[in-house]
């Protein structure tokens, strides 16, 4: 059977993480690998905020599913996701895979958006190397004002460049709003 890329995308506390996890359940049951995008950085692990965050998305899960934090390597995601045994990786989210791969550094990038298309591009290759089923989740940014400061904007647009892409690969995108899925593509 062919592999099969999913894109869930939606907007802070939309639900888009509890309709991923559904649907990663009912195709692989526990042969699901949870790819993580936060790295727990010291400011992370001295955020009680964030901290609880995290405890509330590992909770949520099923604790038989596997995790993998991406750390930049996408090898040791593809190695991670075949040691599993997985049928399915969820990558919970694209939001935190792009400022985490295009925005750590101290001034706001000169092309954002190319930085993140390469980043984008360079998983989808990882997903093709899986030969597993993928749900991606991401946010959708866009949809509100225009943000006052560059590093904003600049992800903004990155995000953006990234969910269009991600779109454009996947077989089937939806959209989630207040717990409700709007099938957009497939």
């Amino acid at each position: 059977m062919a592999q099969h890329l999913t894109f869930v995308l939606g907007g802070a506390r939309s639900g888009k993480s509890a309709f991923a996890q559904q649907m990663a359940l009912a195709r692989a049951g526990a042969r699901v690998i949870y790819l993580a995008t936060l790295r727990e950085t010291n400011e992370i692990q001295n955020d009680p905020e964030m901290q609880r965050r995290l405890a509330r998305h590992r909770a949520d899960r099923p604790p038989e599913w596997a995790t993998h934090v991406l750390d930049g390597d996408l090898s040791a995601a593809v190695q991670a996701i075949a040691a599993a045994g997985a049928a399915c990786a969820l990558l919970d989210c694209l939001s935190l895979y792009v400022s985490g791969t295009c925005f750590m550094q101290p001034t706001v990038p000169a092309d954002p958006e190319a930085d993140a298309a390469r980043a984008t591009v360079a998983l989808l290759d990882a997903y093709r190397a899986s030969s597993v089923d993928w749900i991606i989740v991401s946010n959708e940014v866009g949809m509100g004002i225009v943000p006052e400061n560059a590093w904003a904007r600049a992800y903004r647009d990155a995000l953006g460049r990234a969910n269009q892409i991600v779109a454009g690969a996947a077989d089937e995108v939806f959209f989630v709003a207040a717990g409700l899925p709007l099938r957009l593509k497939g």
